[in-house]
C-alpha cells in the first residue's frame, strides 16, 4: 500500500499478477479530451464503480486501489461475457493512474508480455481538467487504433457525464 502523502508519487516495485514484463509491441493508442470539471471529479470518475459504469459500455469494476491491487472490468461486449484484468501500478490521486490491463478476448495467452500498460494522465487548468490515457503494447497498428476508438467513445462519454 502506498503511505506516501497524496501529492507523492506511488510506484509499483515488486512484480505480481498482470506485471508488464517484457513488452516487444510498441503500438500505442492515445486519446486526451478536456473536461469541465475540476481533477478531483474526474478522479472520481476513474475510480469509483458506480461512475465507471456509466461512462464505460456498464461494465462493472472492481479494484484494490493500492500499489499492486487487482482491478478486474466485468460486462458483456458485442454479445460476449467478458472478464478483463490488471493491476494497479502508479497511483497518484488526481493526477496520474497507470493500470495494467489484459483481455482474455484478445485471444492472446495471459502471460506478462501480453499486457498493456494504461495511463491515464489528468491536468487541471482554467476550471476544467485534460485527461490523456494511453494504451500501449497493442500488438499491431490496427489494434492500437481500434484501441483508441474505443478509448475516444469512453472519454465523450466520461465527460458527458461530469458536464452535465
Amino acid at each position: 500500500m502506498c503511505r506516501l502523502p497524496s501529492n507523492a508519487l506511488c510506484v509499483a516495485g515488486a512484480a505480481r499478477h498482470g506485471d508488464i514484463g517484457i513488452m516487444k509491441k510498441s503500438y500505442v493508442a492515445r486519446q486526451s479530451i478536456r473536461i469541465q470539471a475540476s481533477a478531483a471529479s474526474v478522479w472520481q470518475a476513474l475510480t469509483r464503480p458506480e461512475l465507471v459504469k456509466q461512462y464505460l459500455f456498464g461494465t462493472e469494476m472492481t479494484a484494490d486501489w493500492r500499489i499492486g491491487g487487482a482491478i478486474t472490468y466485468r460486462g458483456q461486449w458485442e454479445g460476449k461475457s467478458y472478464e478483463d484484468k490488471g493491476a494497479v501500478k502508479i497511483f497518484q490521486p488526481e493526477r496520474l493512474l497507470q493500470t495494467t490491463y489484459f483481455s482474455p478476448l484478445s485471444g492472446l495467452e495471459d502471460k506478462p508480455e501480453n499486457y498493456s500498460a494504461v495511463t491515464y494522465e489528468l491536468s487541471e487548468t482554467d476550471g476544467g481538467t485534460t485527461l490523456t490515457v494511453t494504451q500501449d503494447n497493442n500488438p499491431t497498428q490496427e489494434s492500437a487504433d481500434h484501441s483508441a476508438k474505443n478509448w475516444g467513445m469512453v472519454l465523450e462519454g466520461l465527460k458527458k457525464l461530469l458536464e452535465k
